[in-house]
């Protein structure tokens, strides 16, 4: 089944959704598809519903009464029956008429639930409704070839449904999360060549699909950025002005605690202990809001390269970031339509919280996503940043990229070690000696022969860098050309 041309990226999940949705052998079956809001999931499951001529419902926050009364419409229609024709005494009813649909049927017959968590507020038995509908002997398995998927946004509702003793826990053949789209495709979707001007947005928005339509649009060019800027995302008549609070929002019902510990992370606290410090509260009483953050995946925890029990922790969204580092703290000049001032102010801000960040993350995603094996030195198993000690400087030193291969049954053993800068000055040889340096500091039963050594430059890399590096056979140079485009 060709994937829409009108639907970008998403290529793995179409396959697995079609996959499932094609699967001609008897008995009905069930997935899950989730992630974030705005990432696509009604588009991508519309399209799917289109192709295989399917059913598509979506749940809305009203009364149980009011869905089954809008469900036996759309079934209606879907049946080519009289409007107002059909009834639903009660959920357990519908369920059995979905399951109905693939009875007796040459082909499978789709049907997409989505926005499915509205419709457990007021019906919270649903999930054992399919449960016993789906049991192994019972008349959906035996005789049906209905493909239900289940679709929602609340990440913490959606993975409670998979989980411990929940009733639909083993029931569902596919299990799909929906992520942003990477930088490399977000820079396509934007439809952004410049490569700069795609890292600084993508550094400021993600890779979230919606927010291209949220943000009015991509910038004009690089000299429109800062203007762009102060009108899509920091004036408060736009779309993307009060984004931050809303992520937020749609997952924890008293969001002040976890804005808390988030911008204690996105203003350098990456350590727990580090967190619990800026906000005086104890290591254990920040155990429940890491949690929640990390779950709904507004925080990244990233275990230390060389350290099993150290991790740190990042800001997992951009838009999340630039809220807690410019948006809240400056909301009254914002809202008095300040905010070029604001952007002009928080310059130094941006750079060192926001861009250097950021290159350090597409740093290590393009370590294990684009990179050649050539490039690495062999095939990663982990990219993860480290600190090491250095007795000569007495402090420990701070790695951007650390990538190891773990072969079967054999210890970890370190590829390369990287650095990322994201200055507006090209990178020069100083780099490359301190990452000679850091090398040196690598635990020798980790190291099977001398890691690479790869420097990520936004701006470049100095004349004298670019020599340096053409005479050695173990330095890889990455600009944003690269970057982008390169392995």
């Amino acid at each position: 089944m060709a994937r829409p041309v009108d639907l970008h990226d998403r290529e793995s999940e179409w396959a697995d959704l079609v996959e499932f949705a094609t699967d001609q052998r008897r008995g009905a079956t069930l997935a899950f598809v989730y992630g974030r809001r705005r990432q696509g999931k009604t588009y991508l499951l519309q399209s799917l519903a289109e192709a295989t001529g399917g059913l598509l419902f979506g749940g809305l926050q009203m009364t149980e009464a009011q869905n089954l009364d809008r469900f036996a419409e759309s079934y209606a229609q879907f049946r080519g029956l009289p409007p107002g024709t059909t009834r639903f005494a009660s959920w357990d009813a519908a369920i059995d008429a979905i399951f109905a649909l693939g009875e007796d049927t040459p082909q499978p017959v789709v049907v997409v639930v989505d926005e499915f968590p509205y419709l457990l507020e007021s019906t919270p038995g649903l999930p054992s409704l399919i449960q016993s509908t789906l049991s192994p002997r019972g008349r959906a398995r035996t005789r049906s070839r209905t493909r239900l998927v289940l679709c929602g946004s609340a990440l913490t509702t959606m993975r409670s449904l998979l989980i411990g003793s929940a009733p639909l826990r083993g029931r569902a053949a596919k299990e799909l999360m929906v992520h942003p789209f990477g930088f490399r495709h977000a820079a396509q979707f934007w439809g952004i060549d410049d490569h700069d001007l795609a890292f600084r947005v993508h550094a400021l928005v993600g890779g979230t699909p919606a927010y291209l339509d949220m943000s009015g649009g991509a910038p004009a060019g690089p000299r429109a950025f800062d203007r762009w800027v102060a009108r899509a995302l920091l004036a408060p008549g736009s779309a993307m002005f009060r984004e931050g609070n809303v992520l937020l929002s749609a997952e924890v019902n008293d969001p002040a605690p976890y804005h808390s510990v988030l911008s204690a992370v996105a203003n350098g606290a990456h350590r727990r202990s580090e967190i619990a410090g800026v906000l005086q509260r104890s290591d254990s009483a920040l155990s429940h809001p890491l949690t929640v953050l990390e779950h709904t995946q507004l925080l990244d925890r990233v275990q230390d390269a060389l350290k099993a029990r150290r991790s740190v922790y990042h800001v997992a969204e951009p838009v999340i970031r630039l809220h807690q580092l410019v948006i809240r703290r400056n909301e009254a000049a914002l809202v008095a339509r300040h905010g070029p001032q604001v952007w002009e102010s928080v310059a130094g801000t941006i750079a060192s919280k926001i861009y250097g960040p950021h290159l350090e993350v597409l740093a290590r995603q393009w370590c294990v996503l684009h990179a050649s094996t050539s490039t690495l030195g062999g095939r990663p198993n982990h990219v993860r940043p480290a600190t090491l000690p250095c007795r000569q400087h007495r402090q420990g030193h701070e790695l951007d990229v650390v990538v190891s291969s773990a072969p079967a049954f054999e210890q970890e053993r370190i590829l390369a070690i990287g650095e990322a800068k994201a200055t507006t000055q090209p990178v020069g040889e100083a780099e490359l000696t301190r990452l000679d340096h850091l090398r040196q500091l690598l635990p020798a039963d980790r190291v099977a022969r001398p890691p690479r050594l790869l420097l990520f430059g936004r701006a470049g890399f100095s004349p004298a860098l670019r020599r340096a590096a053409a005479a050695r056979a173990d330095v890889e140079l990455i600009d944003l050309e690269r970057l982008y485009r390169g392995s």
